[in-house]
């Protein structure tokens, strides 16, 4: 059985991100607590950059001409044929 990847709501991700650091910086939590907080927040922030890496790699692809070479474009201006 093939392993699925799962996929995150990114925007949800760093949501759940602010609210783990608004409660730690709020100083309310036990030590205990705080360090389960700590440890989702490390989870979260690697399913993130894990997520990020995989939206840059389709970029790179997608911005590969016909002979392989990666041009970088600005988003807002048109490419020049």
């Amino acid at each position: 059985m093939a392993v699925r990847k799962k996929t995150i709501n990114f925007e949800q991700s760093i949501d759940e991100l602010e609210s783990l650091v608004e409660a730690l910086e709020s100083g309310t939590l036990s030590l205990e607590d705080s360090l389960k907080a700590f440890e989702k927040g490390v989870r979260i922030t690697r399913e993130c950059q894990d997520a990020l890496k995989e939206a840059e790699q389709k970029i790179s692809l997608l911005s590969q001409n016909s002979q392989g070479v990666i041009s970088a474009n600005a988003f807002d201006q048109p490419e020049e044929s």
